[in-house]
């Protein structure tokens, strides 16, 4: 059982970390208006598709990830 209480700590600090992200979220204006950022728009409908900014977090995350595994 030992394995799944650490499984369970790091799922916490996970989503602590997430939370904290979301809540500074708003404080990062150019998060969501990075070059190739896909934005569309035409009469009613618009389309958004961030690509520029997943790109831009996932290697983020790839490296946090790197760096604990280390």
């Amino acid at each position: 059982m030992p394995g799944v209480g650490r499984s369970l700590i790091i799922l916490g600090l996970i989503i602590v970390l997430v939370g904290i992200a979301i809540s500074c979220a708003g404080k990062l204006p150019w998060l969501g208006r990075l070059p190739g950022d896909i934005a569309l728009k035409r009469g009613n409908v618009s389309f958004y598709f961030p690509l520029g900014s997943c790109l831009l977090l996932s290697l983020l995350f790839s490296l946090v990830a790197w760096l604990f595994r280390r």
